[in-house]
Protein backbone atom coordinates (compact mmCIF):
# COMPACT_ATOMS: atom_id res chain seq x y z
CA UNK A 1 0.00 0.00 0.00
CA UNK A 2 1.28 3.50 -0.95
CA UNK A 3 -0.95 6.21 1.01
CA UNK A 4 -1.21 9.53 1.64
CA UNK A 5 -2.25 10.42 5.02
CA UNK A 6 -4.37 14.24 5.20
CA UNK A 7 -5.59 16.10 8.17
CA UNK A 8 -5.42 19.52 9.61
CA UNK A 9 -2.77 20.11 12.97
CA UNK A 10 -4.66 18.23 15.84
CA UNK A 11 -6.44 15.33 13.38
CA UNK A 12 -4.78 12.66 15.19
CA UNK A 13 -2.86 11.68 12.04
CA UNK A 14 0.75 11.22 13.94
CA UNK A 15 -1.05 8.80 16.18
CA UNK A 16 -2.84 6.70 14.20
CA UNK A 17 0.07 6.79 11.60
CA UNK A 18 1.60 4.65 14.45
CA UNK A 19 -0.59 2.49 14.74
CA UNK A 20 -0.70 1.36 10.89
CA UNK A 21 2.86 1.33 10.73
CA UNK A 22 2.99 -1.32 13.91
CA UNK A 23 -0.23 -3.25 12.49
CA UNK A 24 1.08 -3.38 8.84
CA UNK A 25 4.33 -3.56 9.01
CA UNK A 26 4.28 -0.34 6.46
CA UNK A 27 6.91 2.63 6.97
CA UNK A 28 6.33 6.13 7.91
CA UNK A 29 7.36 8.85 5.45
CA UNK A 30 7.99 11.71 7.26
CA UNK A 31 9.47 15.22 5.39
CA UNK A 32 10.43 16.19 8.82
CA UNK A 33 12.67 12.89 9.67
CA UNK A 34 13.80 12.89 6.48
CA UNK A 35 15.15 16.28 6.49
CA UNK A 36 16.62 15.82 10.30
CA UNK A 37 18.64 12.64 9.13
CA UNK A 38 19.90 13.54 6.02
CA UNK A 39 21.46 16.58 8.06
CA UNK A 40 22.62 14.20 10.75
CA UNK A 41 24.21 12.56 8.07
CA UNK A 42 25.47 15.49 6.39
CA UNK A 43 24.47 13.57 2.52
CA UNK A 44 24.17 16.09 -0.22
CA UNK A 45 20.72 16.17 0.17
CA UNK A 46 21.10 17.07 3.96
CA UNK A 47 24.02 19.77 3.00
CA UNK A 48 21.85 21.42 0.91
CA UNK A 49 18.55 21.78 3.13
CA UNK A 50 20.84 23.04 6.29
CA UNK A 51 22.08 25.75 4.06
CA UNK A 52 18.78 26.86 3.20
CA UNK A 53 17.43 26.20 6.98
CA UNK A 54 20.55 27.98 8.18
CA UNK A 55 19.23 31.03 5.45
CA UNK A 56 16.14 31.19 7.55
CA UNK A 57 14.97 29.59 4.21
CA UNK A 58 12.25 26.80 3.63
CA UNK A 59 13.95 23.46 1.99
CA UNK A 60 12.80 23.69 -1.41
CA UNK A 61 10.50 21.22 -2.77
CA UNK A 62 12.88 19.69 -4.80
CA UNK A 63 14.85 19.15 -2.06
CA UNK A 64 12.27 17.08 -0.18
CA UNK A 65 10.69 15.49 -3.16
CA UNK A 66 14.54 13.85 -3.92
CA UNK A 67 14.81 12.76 -0.41
CA UNK A 68 11.47 11.11 -0.53
CA UNK A 69 12.32 9.39 -4.25
CA UNK A 70 15.11 8.44 -2.32
CA UNK A 71 13.38 6.90 0.79
CA UNK A 72 10.71 5.34 -1.89
CA UNK A 73 13.31 3.44 -3.30
CA UNK A 74 14.94 1.53 -0.15
CA UNK A 75 13.83 -2.04 0.33
CA UNK A 76 11.95 -1.48 3.85
CA UNK A 77 9.83 0.06 1.52
CA UNK A 78 8.53 -2.94 -0.42
CA UNK A 79 5.59 -3.93 2.06
CA UNK A 80 3.86 -0.51 2.13
CA UNK A 81 4.50 3.53 2.62
CA UNK A 82 2.48 6.09 4.58
CA UNK A 83 3.53 9.74 3.52
CA UNK A 84 3.15 11.92 6.03
CA UNK A 85 3.50 15.84 6.26
CA UNK A 86 3.57 15.99 2.40
CA UNK A 87 2.22 16.93 0.39
CA UNK A 88 0.98 19.96 1.72
CA UNK A 89 -0.46 21.78 -1.16
CA UNK A 90 -1.53 21.08 -4.89
CA UNK A 91 1.95 21.68 -6.32
CA UNK A 92 3.35 19.24 -4.21
CA UNK A 93 0.58 16.73 -4.78
CA UNK A 94 1.41 17.18 -8.40
CA UNK A 95 5.32 16.79 -8.28
CA UNK A 96 4.55 14.06 -6.20
CA UNK A 97 2.15 11.89 -8.61
CA UNK A 98 4.97 12.59 -11.33
CA UNK A 99 7.57 11.20 -9.28
CA UNK A 100 5.52 7.56 -8.25
CA UNK A 101 4.93 7.60 -11.74
CA UNK A 102 8.06 8.03 -12.72
CA UNK A 103 9.71 5.26 -10.48
CA UNK A 104 6.70 3.06 -10.69
CA UNK A 105 5.18 2.97 -7.04
CA UNK A 106 1.75 4.66 -7.81
CA UNK A 107 -0.20 6.06 -4.99
CA UNK A 108 -3.25 3.86 -3.49
CA UNK A 109 -5.16 6.66 -2.20
CA UNK A 110 -5.27 9.59 -0.23
CA UNK A 111 -6.69 9.23 3.80
CA UNK A 112 -8.14 12.58 4.96
CA UNK A 113 -8.85 12.39 8.81
CA UNK A 114 -11.78 14.67 8.84
CA UNK A 115 -12.24 17.12 12.59
CA UNK A 116 -13.92 20.19 12.21
CA UNK A 117 -12.35 23.51 12.70
CA UNK A 118 -14.05 24.28 15.90
CA UNK A 119 -12.86 20.68 17.38
CA UNK A 120 -9.60 21.01 16.68
CA UNK A 121 -9.29 24.19 18.01
CA UNK A 122 -10.31 23.04 21.00
CA UNK A 123 -8.22 20.10 20.52
CA UNK A 124 -5.07 22.15 19.89
CA UNK A 125 -6.05 25.12 22.64
CA UNK A 126 -6.67 23.30 25.48
CA UNK A 127 -4.02 20.39 25.11
CA UNK A 128 -1.37 19.94 28.04
CA UNK A 129 1.96 17.82 27.74
CA UNK A 130 3.81 16.13 30.78
CA UNK A 131 6.84 17.76 30.52
CA UNK A 132 8.22 14.49 32.11
CA UNK A 133 6.95 11.62 30.46
CA UNK A 134 5.51 13.03 27.19
CA UNK A 135 1.73 11.89 27.99
CA UNK A 136 -0.79 14.25 26.43
CA UNK A 137 -4.18 15.38 28.22
CA UNK A 138 -6.63 17.79 27.63
CA UNK A 139 -8.36 20.51 29.94
CA UNK A 140 -11.80 20.38 27.77
CA UNK A 141 -12.46 16.75 26.34
CA UNK A 142 -9.70 14.86 28.38
CA UNK A 143 -8.05 16.20 31.60
CA UNK A 144 -6.14 15.03 34.09
CA UNK A 145 -7.52 13.66 37.46
CA UNK A 146 -5.98 16.23 39.32
CA UNK A 147 -5.16 19.51 37.71
CA UNK A 148 -1.45 20.12 35.96
CA UNK A 149 -0.22 17.08 37.07
CA UNK A 150 0.00 14.15 34.82
CA UNK A 151 -2.09 11.03 35.75
CA UNK A 152 1.16 8.52 34.15
CA UNK A 153 3.64 9.96 36.24
CA UNK A 154 2.65 13.05 38.14
CA UNK A 155 4.88 15.08 36.49
CA UNK A 156 3.91 18.75 35.27
CA UNK A 157 1.47 19.54 32.89
CA UNK A 158 2.52 22.37 30.57
CA UNK A 159 0.68 24.06 27.68
CA UNK A 160 3.22 24.19 24.86
CA UNK A 161 3.78 28.15 23.32
CA UNK A 162 2.13 27.44 20.18
CA UNK A 163 -0.82 26.18 21.36
CA UNK A 164 -1.94 29.34 22.08
CA UNK A 165 -5.54 30.55 20.28
CA UNK A 166 -4.20 33.00 18.20
CA UNK A 167 -0.59 30.68 16.66
CA UNK A 168 -3.87 27.44 16.64
CA UNK A 169 -6.24 29.60 14.65
CA UNK A 170 -3.05 31.20 11.98
CA UNK A 171 -2.16 27.47 11.25
CA UNK A 172 -5.72 26.10 10.63
CA UNK A 173 -6.44 28.67 8.40
CA UNK A 174 -2.57 27.71 6.78
CA UNK A 175 -4.47 24.11 6.17
CA UNK A 176 -7.44 25.87 4.80
CA UNK A 177 -5.74 27.70 2.29
CA UNK A 178 -3.12 25.27 1.16
CA UNK A 179 -3.87 21.67 2.00
CA UNK A 180 -8.05 21.36 1.66
CA UNK A 181 -7.62 21.98 -2.14
CA UNK A 182 -5.93 18.67 -2.16
CA UNK A 183 -8.98 16.92 -1.17
CA UNK A 184 -10.61 18.00 -4.18
CA UNK A 185 -7.59 16.84 -6.13
CA UNK A 186 -7.51 13.35 -4.69
CA UNK A 187 -11.39 13.13 -5.06
CA UNK A 188 -11.34 13.99 -8.61
CA UNK A 189 -9.01 10.93 -9.34
CA UNK A 190 -11.16 8.63 -6.83
CA UNK A 191 -8.51 8.17 -4.67
CA UNK A 192 -9.52 10.09 -1.32
CA UNK A 193 -10.77 8.58 1.21
CA UNK A 194 -12.24 10.01 4.39
CA UNK A 195 -12.32 9.01 7.99
CA UNK A 196 -14.63 10.78 10.91
CA UNK A 197 -11.97 12.15 13.01
CA UNK A 198 -14.38 12.97 16.04
CA UNK A 199 -14.77 9.39 17.17
CA UNK A 200 -12.73 8.11 19.62
CA UNK A 201 -8.84 6.65 18.96
CA UNK A 202 -9.72 3.09 18.34
CA UNK A 203 -13.06 3.37 16.70
CA UNK A 204 -10.87 5.43 14.07
CA UNK A 205 -8.03 3.00 14.01
CA UNK A 206 -10.74 0.04 13.39
CA UNK A 207 -12.11 1.94 10.27
CA UNK A 208 -8.88 2.83 9.46
CA UNK A 209 -7.37 -1.04 9.42
CA UNK A 210 -10.69 -2.08 7.26
CA UNK A 211 -10.27 0.60 4.83
CA UNK A 212 -6.54 -0.32 4.07
CA UNK A 213 -6.79 -3.66 4.31
CA UNK A 214 -8.35 -3.71 0.52
CA UNK A 215 -5.00 -2.20 -0.62
CA UNK A 216 -2.52 -5.25 0.45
Amino acid sequence: MRIVLLGAPGSGKGTQARQLVEHFGVVQISTGDLLRQAVADNTELGQKAKKAMDNGELVSDDIVLSMIKDRLQQPDTDNGVILDGFPRNLAQAKALEELMADIKCPLDAAVLLDVPLDSLMQRLTGRLTCQDCGAVFNKYTNPPRKDGICDECGGKLIQRGDDNETTVRQRLETFTEQTEPLIDFYKKQNKLISIDGTQDIDTISAEFKDVLKRFG
